[in-house]
């Protein structure tokens, strides 16, 4: 299936020039007999995991409660307005994976999860925005979505959930299994379940300025080199004695701006930074690792593919994964950037691996990050 048919008639490249962060699109079915990748009861089992991230909310007698999982237990599916969120399903699913994938028409970069959201009859979470770009699919049941453009983003306060304060829908739409909305980030928009049914959210990763500023602060502490120590030879005797002196201020001032940092420094903590796996991400080594020897035959004849969670990114001469950098040389970089272009490598890709390259396979591949396919 390729990318352009979650797209409808539109090719990704009129997609980005008309409507990415720019209005709104409803796709009538986008993916034509669309049906659920997961059961109601497997969704609910993966939200009682540790590992998983899941979120349950309520409006019962109209008061809305937020709960956070694991969430071993829930409301009967007979009981009207709950909704059960799922997020990183593509962790742990290789059918939502791959649905995730065919979202990669927008770069690595920005493409972050799936998450399912199964709501009963008259279940949502409230009007609401996203800091973010995403895709609303539906994947069994119908949904109401009510949107706006508006500029008003105000919240209700004291509430568990960022609900707007003062909503004013300007369309409505009933998506049904296939249809798919697409919004762009702070846009306003309300859905709600009609019946039981579910909706895939497909999530873009846009982080604060502030969270990037803070990280790569953190980041630049291990590089930075200001040799020497603080002295005041000329010092005078101090008529205010806990004052800072002005020459304190400027001599440190002084070796502060010495602090310079190159777009070489940016591209390593980007490359470190986005794809650093999230707190509840796991890796599952194999039980039993073959040896060096037979991973290298059984890669070479088979081929190897990047587990559901890693994710690798490359610029220039460096590639990135799992949060961790590398500098290879041009030919190594040919090959892995294939590979994380394609999400794996193909048994005669593997064999015109360098003995660097090799290396670095098997120990991501005992570190659970790659598979042999």
């Amino acid at each position: 299936m390729d990318n352009f048919s979650v797209l409808g008639e539109l090719t990704p490249q009129k997609f980005l020039r008309d409507y990415w962060h720019k209005r709104p699109l409803l796709i009538r079915q986008a993916i034509p007999g669309f049906k659920p990748l997961l059961s109601r009861e497997a969704l609910c089992e993966m939200a009682a995991q540790d590992d998983v991230e899941s979120r349950l909310i309520t409006h019962f007698d109209g008061t809305w409660q937020m709960q956070n999982g694991p969430l071993p237990r829930l409301p009967s599916v007979r009981k009207k307005e709950w909704t059960l969120l799922v997020q990183g399903v593509n962790l742990h699913s290789d059918a939502a994976d791959a649905l995730l994938q065919r979202f990669r028409f927008i770069p690595d970069a920005r493409l972050d999860d799936l998450m399912i959201s199964y709501a009963t009859d008259q279940g949502g979470v409230g009007p609401h925005f996203d800091s973010y770009d995403v895709f609303l699919l539906q994947a069994h049941g119908r949904r109401r979505w009510k949107i706006s453009a508006q500029d008003n983003l105000d919240l209700v306060e004291g509430m568990p959930l960022k609900i707007l304060r003062n909503f004013q829908q300007e369309e409505e739409y009933i998506l049904e299994p296939g249809d798919m909305l697409y919004l762009p980030p702070h846009y306003a928009h309300d859905g709600i379940a009609e019946g039981e049914c579910m909706t895939y959210s497909i999530g873009f990763r846009a982080p604060p300025f502030q969270e990037l500023g803070e990280a790569f602060l953190q980041f630049m502490a291990d590089s930075i080199d200001l040799p020497g120590r603080y002295a005041d030879p000329a010092l005078t005797t101090a008529k205010h004695p806990a004052e800072i002196s002005r020459d304190m201020i400027s001599v440190v001032a002084t070796e502060l701006e010495k602090i310079r940092f190159t777009n070489d420094d940016v591209t390593i903590f980007l490359g470190q930074y986005l794809t650093e796996p999230k707190a509840n991400v796991f890796f599952d080594a194999p039980a039993k690792p073959l040896s060096p020897a037979k991973f290298a035959q059984a890669a070479q004849k088979r081929g190897v593919r990047l587990s559901r969670k890693t994710r690798m990114l490359y610029r220039g001469r460096h590639v990135f994964v799992n949060g961790e950098s590398f500098s290879v040389g041009a030919d190594d970089k040919k090959l892995l950037v294939t590979m994380a272009d394609n999400r794996g490598l193909s048994g005669p890709e593997v064999a015109m691996a360098s003995s660097d390259v090799m290396e670095a396979l098997t120990l991501w591949y005992e570190d659970g990050w790659i598979i042999v396919s």
